[in-house]
């Protein structure tokens, strides 16, 4: 079994991250009912720089490099918030960024990587070929290779948001955060459980891209083909597996994984933007979706969060979920 990343890591990273990613607000889900009734909370990081999470994970990694190896430059592979993390981090750090993105990466997260100076590569939309594409590419330049997930730096990084969670709401009960590759809920779910192992956390995937839970239920990694998980309309959500260094964190910290629909889904980014006014990307809103389709799924409890992880939607998607198609 990997070593599992430290506490201690993870409160380096949150140094690093000092001034360079927000520490964004827990925002109160208004909810019909009574006022005694479950409250959720999202935590916001659709409010990041680039939109997204992944500034936490990419600037932790890349700010940890030795000095001379990240002046050679690094190079990325990412479904689009990675790439634009990398590409945001490379150009306050003054180094060169290669992203190697799917060609279906959604065209507002890559003009913004574009934006921020880096340079994309597109390639096939599989794990296998973006991976083989940033291996050589960082073999034949040079260039420092930043993983989008499975990478203990990376997962340092992301579990600043689970310290975040427990030091501003102590009384918190149930956390649902969103699973791709694992980076994300591999780095809160350790944040959480051993900041207070009383808290439940639930990941939360796609019914059309559950590589995650079948994995969980199986006890090791399992895979599904990209054909299948591109069938979502959670673009950032389809690995297609999760990492083993990922896997072996969810094993340990993580209590459960429920899955979301389509329509769950589009009906969580709505209301997010009409009741919360904060805007989410189908891959942003499944664990706002849980709370809101699948709360005989959940744990019972008084106060929940849900992790609002990105905000980098097309902007004719979003039009066409706020008017209900």
């Amino acid at each position: 079994m990997p070593d599992l990343v430290p506490f201690a890591e993870i409160e380096r990273a949150s140094r690093r991250l000092s001034g360079v990613a927000l520490r964004t607000p827990l925002v109160s889900f208004p909810m019909p009912g009574p006022a005694d009734g479950p409250q959720l909370l999202v935590k916001a990081e659709s409010l990041q720089p680039i939109g997204a999470f992944k500034l936490r994970g990419a600037y932790s990694a890349i700010a940890a490099l030795p000095k001379e190896e990240r002046e050679r430059g690094v190079v990325a592979h990412s479904s689009g918030n990675h790439a634009q993390a990398v590409a945001y981090t490379a150009r306050r750090l003054g180094i060169r960024a290669v992203l190697v993105v799917p060609h279906t990466t959604p065209k507002v997260k890559v003009q913004a990587c574009i934006a921020h100076g880096a340079e994309v590569v597109f390639v096939e939309p599989t794990m296998e070929d973006r991976i083989a594409t940033a291996e050589k590419l960082a073999a034949a330049h040079g260039l420092a290779l930043i993983p989008p997930f499975d990478d203990p730096r990376i997962i340092a990084g992301q579990g600043t948001i689970g310290r975040e969670i427990v030091d501003d709401r102590p009384d918190t009960e149930v956390v649902l955060v969103p699973i791709s590759g694992g980076g994300l809920i591999a780095g809160i779910a350790t944040a959480v459980k051993i900041l207070d192992p009383s808290i439940k956390v639930i990941g939360v995937e796609p019914e059309l891209a559950a590589d995650a839970r079948a994995s969980f239920r199986a006890g090791e990694p399992v895979s599904w083909r990209p054909e299948d998980t591109r069938r979502t309309i959670a673009d950032a959500l389809v690995a297609q597996r999760v990492g083993d260094l990922t896997f072996a964190h969810i094993r340990e910290y993580v209590d459960d994984i429920v899955t979301v629909s389509e329509d769950e889904i589009r009906d969580a980014m709505r209301r997010l933007a009409l009741s919360a006014r904060l805007i989410a990307e189908p891959g942003g809103a499944v664990a706002t979706a849980a709370f809101l389709s699948r709360r005989d799924d959940l744990p019972a409890a008084r106060t929940y969060v849900s992790v609002l992880s990105g905000g980098n939607v097309d902007p004719a998607l979003l039009q066409e979920v706020l008017s209900g198609g």
